[in-house]
């Protein structure tokens, strides 16, 4: 039996990772100052021991007012950098190639941790809200805050606060950097005809809408090493009448390639939620056509998302080569063994080589005592 695509090694620049199989960001709101802490290193050692190929880290405030809530993660500063040091070498040990998404929320900002009620913050709070920039004063949800239109210094410093943060992803041990474009997030405000209603050079055409997210991936590609691989997360389709198309997305991924982009992470809708989630038809794989049109039209690698949790399909879309990765999120949650299962059910000549050495010694017992 030969090794199902899911599990075939994909080399990004100098990064080899051993499988096709990452776990999506996803926000804990569970960090002090931006710096994560027992909780974050807990949650991702259940990802470590998996057998995953790449973990790619929560979304990432590349300032303080650039977080989603209270409690996202940052790297601004050093301590913060210390602190993922200590999950990156864990996932180093076992093999895992560590990512991480970073992000500045935009009019997304300043909210409430989901259990507190995922609104906006309100003065007199026991967290102070913060004023909000975005590209235009367009609110993300009917009853919260407007954000303010970003002025071009404080664009220029929020790109270069990009590559600063970038640096810091370096410093603390990351194999790779996911720039967030997606979900209603800053970036995405400017590139989608929904939010950006701006009359300068970064609003009205396509080309002037995708200014920023090219200026942001050239900063972050100086910031990092040549042979560190560079992805971007984009929602690359709006799903909602006049927003972003699929059109305006084979060129965002073009140009993007042409910046030292080197994946892109394929995902849609967000900007002015829930009204462009509520218009997508979610089942298994309901994204994966975007992730194949971008790597037919750009020519760049592509990682497919959303509900993907079944093995034999996740490895269809990988061997098909419709994408190129496979992201779970929830899955993982449910199942940080996944890949282990998916091995199985494809049929892996040696499924437990996928976990690490002492999980896989055991399995290998156990097989064996079992007939298998």
């Amino acid at each position: 039996m030969s090794t199902p695509a899911l599990f075939q090694p994909i080399r990004l620049r100098d990064v080899t990772v051993r499988n096709r199989i990452a776990v999506a960001p996803m926000c804990q709101y569970l960090a002090v100052d931006g710096v994560p802490g027992a909780w974050h290193r807990a949650h991702h050692a259940r990802f470590a021991l998996g057998g995953v190929g790449m973990v790619i880290a929560e979304a990432t405030g590349v300032t303080r007012d650039g977080r989603i809530s209270p409690g996202c993660t940052g790297l601004w500063n050093d301590t913060q950098v210390a602190a993922w040091k200590e999950i990156t070498d864990l996932h180093r040990a076992h093999g895992v190639i560590s990512g991480i998404q970073i992000n500045h929320s935009g009019g997304k900002g300043s909210t409430a941790r989901p259990w507190e009620g995922a609104g906006p913050l309100v003065p007199g709070s026991a967290e102070p809200p913060w004023e909000t920039v975005a590209a235009s004063a367009i609110a993300m949800r009917p009853g919260w805050h407007v954000p303010r239109p970003a002025t071009i210094p404080e664009i220029e410093e929020i790109v270069h606060a990009f590559g600063l943060a970038a640096q810091r992803a370096v410093a603390a041990g990351f194999d790779t950097v996911e720039i967030h474009g997606a979900h209603g997030y800053l970036l995405h405000t400017f590139n989608s005809p929904l939010t950006n209603q701006r009359a300068d050079a970064f609003g009205g055409s396509r080309e002037n809408r995708m200014r920023l997210p090219f200026l942001v991936a050239e900063e972050v590609r100086r910031a990092i090493p040549e042979g560190m691989p560079l992805l971007y997360r984009g929602s690359f389709l709006d799903n909602i009448e006049g927003g972003v198309t699929l059109e305006d997305s084979i060129a965002l991924a073009r140009g993007l390639k042409a910046r030292g982009v080197d994946l892109v992470d394929c995902s849609a809708g967000g900007v002015v939620a829930p009204v462009s989630l509520l218009q997508q038809k979610m089942e298994h794989g309901y994204q994966v056509p975007i992730a194949e049109a971008l790597r037919r039209e750009a020519g760049l690698p592509s990682m497919a998302v959303g509900l993907i949790t079944d093995p034999v399909l996740a490895n269809a879309y990988v061997a098909s080569g419709r994408c190129d990765m496979v992201a779970l999120a929830r899955e993982m949650i449910s199942d940080a063994s996944w890949p282990y299962r998916a091995a199985i059910a494809l049929g892996h000549p040696e499924p437990e080589s996928v976990l690490p050495l002492g999980y896989g010694f055991y399995l290998e017992r156990r097989a064996k005592t079992q007939g298998r």
